[in-house]
């Protein structure tokens, strides 16, 4: 059985990308979001979602009552709510889009179902694609963002081929592209994990506290989007949520 650890205290540098010298007269809106209404640096999380059918039940019900926490707390946070921008990707059997990338107050979290196999390999591919294109619209149209964050959640083993995705994580992590963060449900095969995310210790959720998770998450990415543009943020330690 898996003991909880003292985790040191986490600290992550937030580097923002300047905006590029071709800055449109009339920017463009993404979804219910307008850069013109809101030219505030964007700080992009990703959550990448397992679904499979070993989810069911009381997981996949901790996990949706997660996501509605998660919006409620960024909601709460005047300055989070402008700069955090929340997409959603699922993965059980197929791999689907939930949610494109929507500041809080119009971040819908979705009402997720347990089913089919674990296609991991697919969904971290698409999932970076997403953030690189983000990143592009955020640069067309003169937005400075932070660095994003890709969260994944799983409580499986890939069951489609992954070894190509643990490579452009590895590459993303390295040209400091992205952060990759996983956390690993019950179930879950660590050692591939640890594969997947060789910059960061993947962590292990207790039981099914998503709810802690998610507030650990909102949290941190408050601290991120009220930062100084290069400098450390200190982190909230995991620990009471999850265990290595």
């Amino acid at each position: 059985m898996l003991n909880p650890v003292n985790f040191p205290a986490y600290s992550f540098r937030c580097e923002i990308t300047s905006m590029t010298e071709n800055t449109f007269a009339e920017q463009v809106p993404f979804g219910t979001d307008s850069f013109a209404d809101n030219p505030e640096p964007r700080c992009p999380c990703l959550l990448l979602l397992d679904t499979s059918g070993s989810m069911s039940g009381k997981p996949i019900d901790e996990l949706n009552a997660g996501l509605l926490a998660f919006k409620e707390e960024l909601a709460a946070d005047s300055l989070a709510m402008k700069r955090v921008e929340v997409a959603v990707i699922s993965f059980g059997g197929t791999v689907k889009v939930e949610n494109t990338f929507h500041t809080a107050p119009h971040f819908a979290p979705p009402r997720l179902e347990a089913n089919g196999d674990t296609p991991m390999g697919t969904a971290i591919k698409q999932g970076l694609d997403m953030v690189r294109q983000r990143k592009e619209e955020y640069r067309a149209s003169g937005i400075s963002f932070y660095r994003p964050w890709v969260f994944l959640i799983t409580d499986g083993v890939p069951t489609d081929e992954w070894h190509s995705a643990a490579a452009l994580v590895r590459e993303g992590e390295s040209a400091k592209s992205f952060s990759f963060f996983v956390a690993g449900v019950a179930g879950a095969n660590m050692d591939i994990l640890k594969q997947i995310s060789a910059e960061r210790i993947p962590l292990t959720l207790q039981g099914l506290r998503f709810r802690e998770m998610f507030q650990w998450l909102s949290n941190s990415m408050k601290s991120v989007s009220q930062s100084i543009p290069g400098t450390a943020v200190s982190l909230q330690s995991p620990q009471g949520w999850a265990v290595i």
